[in-house]
């Protein structure tokens, strides 16, 4: 039996907890805070929150904020959002954050993850890659909340950033969000061909049973946003989480 991690991600816009759809039209959910005191309840492996519009709005990562989240998670926390130097790194760092998740700063200065993994160790630094396909089918990375295309293949992005030091990387689907459609499976086997590190999969996520087949496909870990806030079809505002005696059942028996 082998344990994988099951991530909730939980999106910021305006220090309110939010989802989307497709990277878009978020809709309020609630208060990060409440959620992130039932997850602990709920004993999860570890938790990501990522501040949507921080880059979009050329601003930092809300440091009061990620303080007052900080000091209610009790299982380790990563953070995205408005990272673009090392001062904000080590600032986040002491603040109680494990991880921090690089996205919109990657292509232009890649340098920042060799800097950052040297002084705070790879393990630390997670990056975010967010894929979208073309009229032509073609998977294409993109930052800034998915709404400018990264000038590199996805392939080739993923190598540099290897080489360049990152310890993990998180693919999120911008297809695939919120649709309760299953992981983009053909993308986990693609990315995970490319390298040997961790990957946490994030997008389409409708249940526990589509976690075997993303792990089976390359997947370190599994990640979801719109299964752990809401329940049932009419999406009703429910914070969940699987029972360890389910995903024993249902996953980690079966790898």
């Amino acid at each position: 039996m082998r344990r994988i991690r099951v991530i909730p991600v939980l999106t910021l816009q305006n220090e309110k907890l939010v989802k989307t759809i497709r990277f878009k039209n978020p809709t309020y959910i609630g208060d990060p805070i409440n959620a992130v005191k039932i997850f602990n309840e709920k004993e999860v492996d570890e938790i990501v929150i990522l501040d949507i519009t921080a880059s979009k709005e050329k601003r930092e990562p809300n440091y009061t904020k990620i303080e007052e989240i900080a000091s209610e998670a009790f299982m380790p926390f990563a953070y995205g959002g408005g990272v673009k130097n090392l001062n904000q790194i080590e600032k986040l760092f002491k603040l109680g954050i494990e991880k921090v998740v690089l996205n919109s700063v990657l292509e232009d200065n890649i340098a920042l993850v060799t800097e950052a993994a040297k002084i705070f160790g790879s393990q630390s630094i997670i990056a975010s890659i967010d894929v979208k396909k073309n009229i032509f089918g073609k998977l294409n990375a993109y930052k800034i909340s998915g709404s400018t295309k990264i000038n590199y293949s996805i392939d080739d992005f993923v190598n540099k950033l290897e080489e360049a030091g990152v310890g993990e990387f998180f693919i999120n689907s911008i297809d695939k969000d919120g649709t309760y459609s299953g992981y983009d499976l053909a993308l986990i086997n693609q990315v995970s061909s490319k390298t040997n590190l961790p990957i946490v999969v994030c997008g389409g996520a409708s249940s526990i049973n589509d976690f075997l087949p993303a792990i089976q496909a390359g997947a370190s870990a599994v990640a979801a946003g719109s299964m752990f806030v809401y329940t049932g079809a009419t999406r009703g505002i429910l914070i969940n989480y699987p029972k360890q005696e389910e995903l024993v059942n249902k996953v980690y028996q079966q790898l």
